[in-house]
């Protein structure tokens, strides 16, 4: 999805916060989208805080279960915010929309993009879904993403 204007930016996140987002539309690059609009408005903490009650929120009105075995996941979340908040420093220089446009074409938007800093193992544990741990293979660091795609 890519989004042209800030108030499609703001439709989507209102979407999200309101459980009026369908299911099948709270796609990954959905999730970052949210992400970065709450870092850039609300600074990484309260962005966390306000993500993670929103995810589990929309998660239960689509009918998924926030469990040690699915829904809601706190370290993809957390190591996502951190990510994010690196982005939207590095990019602040880019009005919103492009900002978004940049973040869903790069690595950062890659599913796998936090196997760069965990393990499979440890990041699908159960520790790492219902708790924050810390990455195993290095620190949480957006220049580890960018620039290595870069070089």
């Amino acid at each position: 999805m890519s989004y042209r204007t800030a108030a499609e930016l703001d439709a989507l996140v209102q979407a999200f916060e309101s459980c009026t987002l369908p299911k099948a539309e709270w796609t990954h690059a959905a999730h970052l989208t949210v992400g970065l609009w709450h870092v850039e408005r609300y600074g990484p903490g309260a962005a966390l805080l306000r993500l993670r009650a929103g995810i589990r929120r929309l998660n239960e009105s689509h009918g998924v279960e926030n469990t040690a075995t699915g829904g809601y996941h706190e370290t993809i979340t957390a190591a996502y915010v951190t990510l994010l908040a690196e982005f939207a420093e590095r990019f602040a220089a880019l009005a919103p929309v492009a900002r978004t446009a940049v973040l869903l074409s790069g690595p950062l938007a890659e599913r796998h993009a936090l196997l760069a800093f965990y393990s499979k193992t440890r990041l699908m544990s159960v520790e790492a879904r219902l708790g924050l741990v810390q990455p195993d293979l290095g620190p949480l660091a957006i220049a580890r993403v960018l620039d290595d795609a870069i070089s």
